[in-house]
């Protein structure tokens, strides 16, 4: 069986010499390049074509997020951060690096913790982010050109009436922050349903998530508070689980609570799916975008078999095509759509009627 061929990508030679150490150590892999800066990353990236990418945020000549932006939009290569950036501005370029394209992110080494935690952790990563396929985003592109700008959005028809649906909820995992971001953007400014939302992102990284989404959607994120009412129709805004905590509606009012993970995760999309289920029956939507595992699939059975609407993302726009084929197969996705078309499908479902496309 042919070795997963890693490019390691850090700036620090003590840290890069560990890498390539723990990652030369597994028989299953095997490191074919090393780069200091994100320039030279590019250009061994185009030259030696490697299964996996590990890459640092900071680095000199180029930084990660530029190199990922144009790695992702000219030679499209699974690339796993590997960060030890927990301020506030560090993590947003790791979120912006995340929704350009890199499918995970991992803490670099601090030598505390459990012995040989965090090598085994990085190359079962590094294995499980070997399998994935990629897709072109062209950002970088754009940007090179000048194309860049708003995304179109697709504005229902209008319909008298009170919309049914209260509450729309979302789920992602492995791809999810470029997904979401794709989804958000495309959302009409005066949406008007509140949105749950569930995301993977490990700890510390997923600290101020929250606050870099708001910042780059035209509707306003902020991490939910246990106890706050569920927010009427009416108001747009996205509430997001904190890390470490499912998030969960009952009697009306938001919890956050520390109960057991589920499929390793919390916040787990199942436990807020399911909660929304119970308590909101068919006046709520619930969407399961890309990720790995099958978290979520449950939770959107349970809302389908409430009355309520439920979505799945198709697995052609889909980074990891894993919870959503697990909803699928158990019959829970009313509608499985491309990524594109979520949003025109929430817009349309918050007033009432079907979408009207643009010409």
């Amino acid at each position: 069986m042919a070795k997963i061929r890693v490019l390691v990508v850090e700036d620090s030679r003590t840290v890069r010499a560990r890498l390539v150490e723990v990652l030369s150590d597994d028989p299953e892999i095997e490191v074919v390049g090393e780069a200091s800066d994100g320039k030279t990353a590019i250009d061994l990236c185009q030259s030696i074509r490697p299964d996996v990418i590990t890459l640092d945020m900071m680095l000199p000549v180029m930084t990660g997020l530029a190199a990922t932006e144009y790695i992702m939009a000219h030679c499209p290569t699974p690339i796993l951060i590997v960060s030890a950036s927990t301020n506030r501005g560090e993590l947003f370029r790791t979120y912006e690096a995340l929704a350009a394209g890199a499918v995970d992110v991992l803490e670099k080494p601090t030598g505390e913790g459990i012995d040989g935690a965090w090598e085994r952790k990085l190359v079962s990563t590094v294995k499980l982010v070997s399998r994935i396929k990629v897709i072109t985003h062209v950002r970088a592109k754009l940007r090179a050109s000048g194309a860049a700008g708003a995304p179109a959005t697709w504005e229902p028809e209008p319909r008298p009436g009170p919309p049914r649906c209260q509450v729309v909820a979302i789920g992602a995992s492995t791809g999810g922050p470029a997904a979401v971001v794709e989804v958000l953007r495309a959302l009409p400014p005066a949406f008007p349903l509140p949105i749950l939302l569930v995301i993977h992102i490990g700890e510390p990284f997923a600290t101020a998530f929250a606050d870099w989404l708001d910042g780059v959607s035209r509707l306003r994120v902020a991490y939910a508070k246990d106890g706050d009412a569920l927010p009427p129709t009416g108001r747009a805004q996205v509430i997001m689980a904190p890390p470490d905590r499912h998030l969960v509606v009952r009697g009306g009012r938001l919890r956050l609570t520390g109960d057991p993970e589920r499929h390793s995760c919390r916040p787990s999309v199942d436990e807020l799916f399911e909660s929304l289920a119970r308590e909101l029956g068919d006046r709520c939507a619930a969407c399961l975008l890309t990720g790995m595992g099958k978290d979520g699939a449950a939770g959107l059975l349970a809302v389908k078999r409430a009355g309520g609407t439920t979505i799945a993302q198709d697995e052609a726009t889909s980074v990891v095509f894993g919870m959503p084929r697990e909803a699928i197969l158990l019959g829970a996705a009313e509608r499985v759509l491309p990524l594109g078309d979520i949003a025109p499908a929430l817009s349309a479902l918050s007033r009432g009627s079907p979408a009207r496309r643009p010409a």
